[in-house]
């Protein structure tokens, strides 16, 4: 669900813009690791990790790296109202996983 909101904020949000020479089309998938799920960017054969969800908890963590999610859980999606919200205000570029 999330990789849909992603995707579905992007296209929103470049309408008239997405299949130009210029403009990237972003698409986002699952890779699961021994210990999360990577929600992964995918542009024209770059990639890179937009997210990180805990395989047990559903804790969303923001990536420090390609290989580990930065400390300090910015959602947890066992939580109805986190859920709601993160899948309604989830953005492509990521600004919804910066705490405040």
């Amino acid at each position: 669900m999330l990789c849909d909101a992603l995707e579905d904020n992007f296209k929103s949000r470049n309408k008239g813009k997405v299949g130009q020479h210029d403009a990237p089309v972003y698409k986002f998938t699952i890779e699961s690791g021994r210990k999360y799920h990577k929600i992964m960017m995918d542009a024209h054969g770059s990639r890179s990790v937009h997210a990180f969800v805990d395989k047990k908890t559903g804790e969303v963590y923001k990536p420090a790296s390609i290989k580990a999610p930065a400390k300090g859980v910015r959602f947890d999606l066992r939580i109805m109202e986190q859920r709601e919200w993160l899948l309604e205000n989830a953005d492509w570029a990521g600004g919804y996983l910066y705490m405040k």
